[in-house]
This record gives structure tokens, sequence and C-alpha cells, in this order.
């Protein structure tokens, strides 16, 4: 049986590119670092865009609501008509709830992007 030998590369000892981490690249403003950031952005982007379509809606379509459906408009809360209680005073811990919810996802965002860039 014939004998193994081992076959290197006469390179083996040849100095290797160094590998500069991800934030070096930002820092530098290269091509990459900008497609870095430019990714994180539209990613924040689209977060604000959908937070602002949701409340629009929500702010939008309440009034809309109490016209299509006028037996709402006859209740009454606390003797406070129903329209007025809601559009008054119930919509801001909903807007509270939304902004809370709109900040945890985009520290997740961050998060997800710094762990992105120390990976590389």
């Amino acid at each position: 049986m014939p004998r193994r030998v081992a076959v290197t590369s006469p390179r083996t000892a040849a100095a290797r590119r160094p590998r500069y981490p991800a934030t070096r690249e930002i820092d530098e403003q290269t091509r990459l670092g900008e497609v870095y950031m430019h990714s994180l952005l539209r990613t924040q982007f689209r977060l604000a865009l959908f937070v602002c379509t949701v409340l629009a809606c929500v702010v939008g379509g309440l009034p809309l609501l109490f016209l299509l459906i006028p037996e709402l408009r006859e209740v009454h809360v606390l003797g406070v008509p129903l329209p007025w209680a809601v559009l008054a005073g119930l919509i801001y811990p909903a807007f509270v709830i939304g902004a809370w919810l709109y900040v945890r996802q985009a520290e997740r965002n961050e998060r997800h992007f710094a762990e992105l860039v120390e990976r590389r």
C-alpha cells in the first residue's frame, strides 16, 4: 500500500490580509459602512412608517366609526358621550402604549444591527 503524503502550500506562512471589523468600515465611512448604515436606516424608517400609518388609521378611523354607527354617539360613559370620552381621554393611553412598543422594536432593530456588525 502506498504511503500517504501530506501536500501543503508553500504559502502557508504568507501574511493574510487583515480583516477589518465592520465598525471600522462604518467609522471610516467606506462603501460597505454606508451599506450597513443604509440598511439600519431603512429598517428604522419602515418601522416609523408602520407606526404612523397605524396611528393615522386609528385617529382617522374613530370619527368615521362614530359617523357610520350613530348608536355609538348616544352611549354615555360617566355622563360623557362615548365619542368625547374616546377622543379626549382614552386615546392617549393607546398613544403611550404605541410609543412604548415602537421604542422596544427600534431598540431590537439596533441590537440586531449591532450583532450583525460584530459578527462580520
